[in-house]
């Protein structure tokens, strides 16, 4: 409990609350006491249940055992609205922004502005200014259509969309997952005055040192349970919470990486590519059994080079070769057939069908191989699906599961089992550990380099500047779609590629 508070009622607690779905218990029995004006950070690995409890407290899932109380009366929500109305806003993170609709349409959408029974769109469009002004994005445009924007404008975009409230308590689900150093900072602020204000915020995060920085209390959630609650953000050891998010202590190790061979050429030549306004004259090599890392600020255009790459943006000029042999710009096609593989930054949204099962989702890239006078060979594709899915030890097993049950670690494993099932030889990684908890992350981290060592030419981009030195046996670093160093990881740290990022030098 914060100090000075003893007496103090909670402006929510939720006590020993219990939700089950078929054949799953999401939560066991959850306890959780946040009051006005602090950050309640919650952690967990993937599974543990934070999503499902926010889903509870948004009212989207109404729980089966247990009791909400809010300002110190027993209260029910049996629908988002309900929540709403209390003063409870969230930030899903998973974006729930709608496509063709404007940015200040977005940010009021369920709420809008009227006068006269009318929409006020002049109204509309100040308000939303005003807000994304507040957050420091004052250069996003209110007419502009949403889906036009980047992935880190839109989280923006969303916060916005729950500031528009009169809101007491916001839920801020993994904020920080697609904004550069700068915008953190920014984010912070805002976190700041808002709790200045008497706000409450519940924030979730996987980056501990976000925890220390703009949390006040922690809640460790496992199995559906709460582990801890209440410890002081600051001073709890992370090995302790690493104990309580997994039961075991865990070190924060990379596999052993084994040098390449070079001998026999490279595997992905990149040579002079470019976009007009993303990035400009990008080459490099990497060879069979080779990790190349890419490291720069989100905006950096790290992305935009992973997906021209892949064909899903055509170059203006330069060459993807693989095995000496060039590919057709802008031809996903060319380059799956050629042996590339993309795990792309959003999964959820641009490499899986959420609503289908575990098995098609693996077996998307792989279907000729599967079929026969145009008839799919159901049981076979079944056995090989679940053949590369218990390889990669994906949890829990089986593959008719629909692919939305899975956890992030694992729906990660899954987008990697379609290109393993395809006999992908080249791996364009974006991001591969976002939203993933810290076990699943040592996982992904030795299945990465388990790839290499059979061969695999693997391309990770990571925002997080440890990530890409830990992974990679070569480093390029990136601003403003700019290749400004390359060499060997080992050459590097942290500082020095800040270094060479914010100075702009090539070095």
């Amino acid at each position: 409990m914060p100090q000075g508070r003893a007496h103090e009622t909670p402006l929510l607690r939720m006590t020993n609350v219990v939700k089950t779905f078929p054949g799953v218990v999401a939560l066991g029995g959850v306890d959780l006491d946040v009051y006005a004006g602090e950050v309640h950070c919650l952690l967990g690995q993937n599974g543990a249940g934070k999503s499902t409890l926010i889903k509870v407290l948004a009212g989207v899932h109404r729980p089966d055992e247990g009791t909400i109380t809010w300002d110190g009366e027993e209260v029910t929500f049996s629908h988002p609205q309900a929540a709403m109305d209390h003063g409870i806003a969230t930030m899903y993170q998973e974006l729930d922004l709608v496509e063709g609709l404007t940015v200040a349409e977005n940010i009021f959408l369920g709420h809008e502005l009227s006068r006269f029974g009318f929409a006020n769109r002049r109204a509309t469009r100040e308000r939303a200014a005003e807000l994304l002004a507040q957050l420091g994005h004052s250069g996003i445009s209110p007419n502009t259509e949403v889906g036009q924007l980047s992935a880190a404008n839109q989280q923006i975009v969303s916060m916005a969309r729950a500031l528009s409230r009169d809101v007491r308590l916001i839920i801020m689900d993994e904020p920080s997952a697609v904004l550069d150093s700068g915008e953190v900072r920014q984010l912070f602020g805002v976190v700041r005055e808002l709790t200045a204000r008497g706000v409450a915020v519940v924030y979730i995060s996987h980056r501990l040192e976000e925890i220390r920085e703009i949390g006040d209390r922690v809640t460790v959630l496992k199995d559906g349970r709460t582990a801890a609650t209440g410890l002081d953000a600051t001073e709890t050891p992370t090995a302790e919470l690493i104990r309580l998010m997994t039961g075991r202590t865990i070190e924060y190790v990379f596999p052993p990486r084994r040098t390449p061979d070079t001998t026999t050429g490279p595997l992905l030549s990149v040579n002079g590519l470019t976009r007009a306004g993303e990035f400009h004259d990008v080459t490099f090599d990497v060879y069979p059994g080779e990790i190349v890392g890419i490291a720069g600020l989100v905006g950096a255009g790290r992305s935009e080079i992973l997906e021209t790459i892949f064909g899903a943006r055509k170059a203006d000029r330069g060459t993807v070769s693989v095995d000496g042999r060039p590919i057709p710009p802008g031809s996903v096609v060319k380059a799956v057939q050629a042996g590339i593989g993309l795990a792309p930054e959003e999964r959820k949204s641009q490499a899986l069908i959420l609503s289908h099962t575990i098995g098609h989702n693996v077996s998307l890239a792989s279907l000729p191989s599967f079929s026969s006078a145009g008839w799919i060979d159901s049981a076979k594709e079944r056995e090989s699906s679940l053949r590369v899915t218990q390889s990669l030890d994906v949890r829990p097993s089986g593959i008719e599961r629909e692919m939305r049950t899975l956890s992030g670690g694992n729906q990660q494993k899954i987008v990697l089992a379609r290109w393993l099932q395809r006999g992908s030889r080249v791996l364009l990684l974006d991001e591969p550990t976002r939203g993933v908890d810290v076990g699943a992350r040592s996982e992904i981290y030795n299945l990465i380099n388990d790839l290499s060592e059979e061969g695999c030419a693997v391309v990770v981009v990571s925002s997080e500047i440890p990530e890409v030195l830990g992974l990679a046996h070569r480093v390029l670093v990136v601003a403003d779609g700019a290749v400004l160093h390359e060499g060997p990881a080992e050459e590097l740290d942290e500082h020095r590629v800040l270094d060479i990022i914010l100075k702009g030098d090539a070095a």
